[in-house]
């Protein structure tokens, strides 16, 4: 199966940029980030951002993450994959994260959700960006991540988004 990433979601105002690997099969098929009802990635940001959205409302969801001056894009804009794995991801191609840090300048921090966001971020853009920029290699909200409770991702994450906000 073909996957195309999505345009990123981001502003002007944007100091953080949370990537991830590619969209799952839900979240290609629904056109959303992390639409997979399993995935604790929205819950987590209303946790963290100490909002009460409805997790429905999609378009809410990407205005909490902008209000919070939190962009959202992946790290992949191109791979084959039968089914949701990052394991199974083949013939990937990056998205232009160097391009959109440049266009940014405002962002200041980089949140890698997950190992193959993290590894693909290593492989193509660490070197390639501002040292001034801070990266965080963190764990995947994704089901597959199943040994990781809600709070124990909040309180991984939460260093990395308080410290940028």
């Amino acid at each position: 199966m073909i996957c195309k990433s999505f345009s990123p979601i981001i502003d002007k105002n944007c100091k953080i940029l949370i990537l991830g690997s590619m969209p799952g099969v839900k979240s290609l098929t629904e056109q959303q980030y992390y639409a997979h009802p399993y995935n604790r990635f929205w819950r987590l940001m209303c946790l963290l951002l100490n909002e009460d959205i409805s997790l429905k409302d999609y378009q809410a969801k990407t205005v909490m993450l902008l209000k919070h001056d939190i962009a959202l894009w992946d790290t992949l804009a191109y791979c084959e994959r039968e089914g949701s794995l990052d394991s199974d991801i083949n013939a990937e191609i990056p998205n232009d994260i160097v391009g959109l840090l440049n266009e940014h300048p405002g962002i200041t921090t980089v949140v890698c959700n997950g190992g193959k966001a993290s590894s693909a971020f290593k492989k193509y853009f660490a070197k390639k960006i501002s040292q001034e920029i801070r990266v965080y290699y963190l764990h995947s909200t994704s089901p597959a991540n199943a040994r990781m409770t809600l709070d124990a991702l909040a309180e991984e994450w939460k260093s990395a988004i308080n410290q940028a906000l």
